[in-house]
């Protein structure tokens, strides 16, 4: 049996990534203390997948079971059709899935019922990370608290990484849009169409509900309408029936519009004591799915980092090392499908629906997974053994 080294820590931020981190350090016989901005604990109305990569990490932070209870099959990448409702590959009936759809909610609700040793403080919003002697102290409008290691998993406009990042550039907007919703209507199987310049997908969750989104090409960000759902179908007529039926089952003031961004690669995503995780170290597109199992990647790729070795600094120089050359490759993947998705041209699209139809439809789930192997391949590292006292 491994024995903790023990620490203490911050973690900024109470999202996904930030629950996750906690919860991984909470593993390792670290105390955390999890401060987020909101009145409460909460993530959007939104779906997401989580592919095969994200699905270990969970079983490394000991939920996979109970996460693996919550998602529902996702086969939406090996039913694809066109706006016209041509079917480009369709997957046979009872074809395994390796993707799971969840309610982010849902998931996000998981982790914060795991973190039975961790405080989470909400209704604090920080304000500045400085280095104090061999530790690091978090300022906020609670006041300041002194830790060994701080972790901001503050999202897209990071505070953390604005403060001890100061050279660090905004997020850079993509050239994307996208809405999305959750209708509580049946749908068996989820898939995805894809459209000149756009795309759509539709996702089973748990408790009868199917998460839907849509993604555009934008000229700028800031564009918003007064009746976001109508903006929608009005994008989508002559789209398939059951899209639009799901759109039509959301309520208007349920549907959520914003535009893409991502992240330039930073030049490390740890310093004095200080590391980031998830959107905070590499917001991405998120065409390949791959924002909440980065940001879980992250997780416990820091833990067994700081498990490792009673040198915090070192610790999180590994995890540097680790995550920063994975984690920027898997981010500038997402902008290229990006924008091989977004293609604006017929031709680009003409060109995407030829090729996707040469793979056939039985040969499709082993296609894809051969070609994502370097993104959903990746397991965490196995934790050290170390004697007691060690």
């Amino acid at each position: 049996m491994n024995a903790p080294r023990g620490g203490s820590a911050v973690v900024v931020g109470g999202g996904i990534g930030g629950l996750a981190t906690a919860l991984a350090l909470q593993g390792i016989g670290w105390t955390v203390t999890v401060l987020e901005g909101s009145a409460s604990l909460g993530e959007a109305g939104a779906g997401m997948s989580l592919s095969p990569n994200a699905l270990a990490c969970l079983d490394a932070l000991g939920v996979g079971e109970g996460a693996r209870a919550l998602g529902v099959p996702f086969h939406g990448p090996f039913d694809l059709r066109t706006p016209a409702g041509r079917r480009l590959v369709t997957a046979r009936p009872g074809t395994p899935s390796p993707l799971l759809g969840f309610h982010r909610a849902d998931l996000h609700g998981l982790l914060g019922e795991a973190l039975t040793r961790s405080s989470v403080r909400t209704g604090v919003k920080v304000t500045g990370v400085h280095r104090d002697g061999g530790g690091v102290v978090v300022s906020s409008t609670a006041g300041e608290l002194r830790a060994d290691a701080v972790i901001g998993a503050d999202g897209a406009h990071s505070t953390v990484r604005g403060s001890c990042w100061p050279e660090s550039l905004p997020p850079r907007f993509t050239g994307g849009t996208v809405w999305r919703g959750i209708a509580a209507v049946p749908l068996e199987r989820g898939f995805m169409v894809m459209g000149p310049g756009a795309y759509a997908l539709a996702m089973p969750v748990a408790r009868g509900r199917v998460y839907w989104a849509h993604v555009r090409r934008c000229a700028r960000p800031g564009l918003r309408h007064e009746d976001e759902r109508g903006a929608v179908l009005d994008r989508i007529e002559g789209w398939p029936a059951d899209l639009r039926a799901l759109v039509e089952a959301t309520p208007p003031e349920a549907v959520l519009h914003h535009d893409v961004f991502d992240l330039a690669p930073l030049p490390d995503l740890a310093r004095r004591r200080v590391a980031l995780v998830g959107d905070a170290a590499h917001l991405m597109c998120p065409d390949l799915a791959q924002g909440a199992g980065q940001a879980l990647e992250d997780a416990v790729v820091l833990a067994r980092s700081l498990d490792a070795t009673g040198d915090v600094d070192a610790a999180l120089a590994r995890y540097d090392s680790e995550r920063r050359p994975r984690s920027q490759w898997v981010a500038a993947q997402a902008r290229a499908n990006a924008r091989q998705n977004l293609s604006g041209g017929r031709a680009g699209h003409a060109a995407l629906v030829a090729t996707t139809a040469l793979v056939p439809s039985s040969l499709w789930p082993r296609f894809a997974e051969a070609g994502l192997a370097r993104l959903w391949g990746w397991r965490p590292p196995v934790r050290p053994e170390r004697t007691t006292g060690g």
